[in-house]
């Protein structure tokens, strides 16, 4: 069984990347959504999506980004180092993002009304684990990685381009691609807590989602099955 603590120690944020992947692209998005599947939430709502950007798609985002923030930085140059920090993304060998599907919160907060006003707070939850979970396989993947906010600027933008539901909620993006220049070493900070074990009985439900309109995206969603598991905050 692989160390996780040794597995969060070699994940860090890693800015110098380029288009080179040690794997195969599918094998990229088995990850993506095997950890997405897996990653647990608050009442089994499992709200988080995730688009997974690879060639023209994946430089399309970052002139997506590139273009808007032209249009708030006035200042020339001020850009510049904008502009280097968004090619730097763009060099990697794609992109990952993060959605937050909103209609599950809504249906949560119609169906258990005494806690509609807690469920956004899950759904931020949902989305902490899952982007942890994905950083830290990529890099048990020798994929090396960071994660950008430059959402709400893009959401719309990037919504028409990528043809995604309205429902979901840009959360954060995540370049990756193989290190070009290594990032400082972790701090080693470690907190206990009292072990936790809990079984989750998932519902199956079945899911369908239109072709996406370009070539190098995958897309997919949470699943339900019955898993028993334990945490512990080390």
């Amino acid at each position: 069984m692989s160390n996780i603590i040794e597995e969060l120690k070699a994940r860090r944020s890693q800015y110098v990347l380029t288009s080179e992947s040690p794997v195969g692209d599918q094998e990229i998005v088995k990850t993506v959504e095997d950890v997405t599947v897996q990653v647990p939430s608050a009442f089994n709502s499992q709200p988080q999506r995730a688009v997974v950007l690879f060639g023209d798609a994946n430089q399309k985002l970052w002139n997506i980004v590139k273009e808007t923030l032209r249009k708030v930085v006035s200042d020339d140059e001020a850009f510049k180092a904008t502009e280097a920090k968004i090619n730097a993304f763009a060099a990697g060998h794609g992109t990952v993002l993060f959605y937050d599907d909103t209609d599950v919160t809504k249906q949560l907060q119609k169906n258990f009304p005494t806690y509609a006003a807690n469920f956004p707070g899950f759904a931020r939850d949902a989305a902490g684990m899952l982007q942890l979970a994905v950083w830290t396989a990529l890099a048990e993947k020798g994929l090396g990685a960071s994660l950008q906010h430059y959402n709400p600027l893009i959401d719309e933008a990037v919504a028409a381009e990528f043809g995604l539901p309205s429902s979901w909620v840009l959360q954060a993006q995540m370049p990756f691609g193989t290190v070009a220049q290594a990032a400082d070493s972790p701090f080693n900070h470690l907190c206990r807590m009292p072990q936790i074990v809990a079984e989750h009985q998932y519902l199956s439900q079945s899911f369908s989602l239109p072709s996406p309109p370009h070539q190098g995206i995958s897309m997919f969603i949470q699943s339900r099955s019955t898993r028993r598991f334990s945490s512990e905050c080390l």
